[in-house]
């Protein structure tokens, strides 16, 4: 789930000219010296990638060619083995709050990449589009996940802006959290789109948080069309950014088989030894040393008898058709749509879910998954008042999820059940002491079958200095 707050931006955003849509990722990053590479794990020295052959003196310019993933897919470690086949390397831009996560990378894949003389990047913590947040929470999201990624044990210096969006501020953000560069996406041309653009990023970019690189590659692209990129790229001399999500045989528009790159690999390993072309890292391009980490602001929790909750009366809108700070979460086979209720129980509006096709797993409009914005902070220990007004034709209950101090998303707990009511009755439910570790929590009702929920007024106090419902 991606968190999505409200839309604060300082100046025209910055997106890919293709935009995948609301899920997709995508990633910045940048050059500066053509070296060998240095150690993507703190404190140690790694050798040169292979193929940086020095040209003659009769050769094309030297060109770069970065192989970068985004997002620590679990599919991306068959494209790993291939390249560590081929003598080849590459940039892996991770949300290590996703790491662990079903079908994401563990710790103990970054640590296999890493030795293996990958580099490691940040991509967010949570996946988060930077533009469309608070400032705040942008830095929280671009910092943290750089302090996660440096205390496991990795060098981070690239970054790369998923869905390629960022705006002037946000790039001062990245900056200001140490990164050396970052990454967009869609502004090199390629057989498959953009054209007109540039052939290649400058050798030195212009803009180092703002570098140039090829939109997604996907099930569209051939084999002709990645070897007609990298042949455009090297004529022109300069850096060639080349982005991959998926690596597997799902056939899914953001994927390539796992056939396909091996057979990319092995035309780049070859080419690499004509002397004019060498495969490196980000880092490996970009240069400079690693700075120092960089921690985001800090969300306190709400003050005793405040209502910890933004917009809970789901008044105020947001993106994508959804309340600002808040998003729909569901699990399992079913089919669920959120529409508007005018009025509300006691203001303009109310949400209502509604469930069909109901075969497992659940539905719920909770405040958005993010790193304090509008998920609201907790303090360990403590227990909370949840509160709704609702009217539902089934049974529901408080689902409740917690966040840790990396950012990653755990379920939690849940109230027993409430009746399902014709008219508006308001939920009530004290949850049990706040576990270790957890530092903010956020919380739904939820319908665990076919039905109509609508909800509205949520409320969350701590229970000491709760004021009465």
């Amino acid at each position: 789930m991606s968190p999505r707050g409200k839309g604060i931006a300082s100046g025209p955003i910055r997106m890919s000219r293709k935009r995948a849509g609301l899920w997709a990722a995508s990633w910045v990053s940048v050059l500066l010296l053509l070296t060998g590479a240095t150690s993507l794990i703190n404190g140690s020295q790694a050798p040169s990638g292979s193929g940086t052959t020095s040209p003659t003196p009769s050769a094309a310019p030297l060109s770069s060619v970065s192989l970068t993933f985004d997002a620590g897919r679990s599919s991306q470690m068959e494209a790993a083995r291939i390249l560590k086949d081929h003598g080849l390397r590459g940039t892996f831009f991770i949300d290590s709050g996703f790491v662990g996560a079903p079908d994401y990378m563990t710790t103990d894949n970054l640590h296999t990449l890493a030795a293996d003389q990958n580099e490691i990047g940040g991509h967010t913590v949570t996946l988060a589009d930077v533009t469309s947040v608070e400032p705040d929470e942008a830095s929280r999201q671009i910092c943290n996940d750089r302090v996660n990624l440096t205390d496991w044990g990795f060098k981070v210096t690239s970054f790369a802006y998923p869905f390629a969006a960022s705006t002037p501020k946000s790039e001062e953000q990245v900056a200001g959290c140490g990164y050396n560069s970052a990454r967009g996406l869609g502004e090199i041309t390629t057989p498959i789109d953009c054209a007109g653009c540039a052939a290649a990023e400058t050798v030195r970019p212009a803009d180092l948080f703002r570098t140039r690189a090829t939109s997604e590659v996907g099930s569209k692209w051939t084999l002709a069309d990645l070897q007609a990129t990298v042949a455009q790229a090297e004529k022109a001399g300069g850096w060639l950014q080349l982005t991959f999500y998926d690596v597997d045989n799902s056939g899914s528009p953001r994927s390539i088989s796992p056939a396909l790159f091996e057979q990319f690999a092995t035309w780049l390993a070859a080419r690499t030894q004509q002397g004019t072309m060498a495969v490196r890292t980000v880092h490996d391009v970009i240069g400079s040393v690693a700075k120092p980490v960089v921690n985001g602001p800090v969300a306190a929790p709400a003050a005793p008898g405040t209502n910890a909750l933004r917009n809970p009366g789901l008044e105020t809108a947001g993106k994508y058709g959804l309340p600002q700070c808040w998003q729909v979460s569901s699990y399992g086979k079913n089919a669920v749509v959120l529409s508007t209720l005018n009025p509300g129980h006691s203001g303009v509006v109310a949400r209502r879910l509604d469930v069909s096709e109901y075969s497992s797993g659940d539905a719920k409009l909770l405040p958005v998954l993010d790193l304090g914005a509008c998920a609201p902070s907790v303090s360990t220990g403590h227990s909370y008042s949840l509160r709704a007004w609702y009217q539902s034709t089934a049974k529901t209950q408080f689902e409740v999820y917690y966040r840790n101090k990396l950012g990653t998303w755990t379920y939690w707990t849940a109230s027993p059940w409430f009746a399902a009511n014709t008219s508006y009755e308001q939920a009530i439910w004290d949850t049990p002491p706040v576990p270790a570790g957890a530092e903010a929590i956020s919380f739904g009702l939820n319908l665990f079958s076919d039905g109509q929920l609508a909800t509205d007024d949520y409320e969350m106090y701590d229970t000491v200095g709760a004021p009465s419902p």
